[in-house]
């Protein structure tokens, strides 16, 4: 057995079952609202982190914050996207979870949010914390321990 699975539920960390930041999709500060945008709609998301030039984590950026900034009058003015940066329009305002944090408090804090993004103590992201990653783990525990 791998020591995943000789773990307790309660005793997984946020490190344990997050995403690696090698398999996030993320944008540069510096984008262009363009390139954010080319991402979002590429990966499927509809939010994805934003890192400095040194990958440390400085927020998230959503569809919704590139549309609603992009809204005119009587139409979206997609010919803007190319002129605004992602540090324009990014939420700074999130919350954020180390990987030696509980798997519980991963859970309180996901609740409200479809990722949390995951850093350590000088602010270089790690991945990503999400609800169905942690679905995933509840499932495997249910079914080991029917086994």
């Amino acid at each position: 057995m791998s020591m995943l699975q000789d773990k307790q539920l309660t005793d997984l960390s946020v490190g344990d079952v997050m995403i690696s930041s090698e398999k996030v999709a993320h944008v540069q500060v510096n984008n262009p609202l363009e390139h954010a945008l080319l991402v979002l709609v590429k990966s499927g998301y509809s939010a994805v982190p934003v890192l400095d030039a040194s990958y440390k984590l400085i927020g998230t950026i959503a569809k919704t914050n590139i549309l609603n900034q992009i809204l005119g009058l009587e139409r979206f003015e997609f010919e803007r996207l190319s002129d605004i940066l992602v540090k324009d329009v990014l939420n700074e305002e999130i919350p954020c979870l180390s990987k030696e944090d509980s798997l519980l408090k991963g859970l309180n804090t996901v609740i409200n949010h479809p990722f949390v993004c995951v850093a350590d103590s000088d602010g270089y992201f790690d991945g990503i914390l999400t609800r169905r990653a942690i679905l995933k783990q509840v499932k495997k525990d249910i079914y080991t321990q029917k086994s």
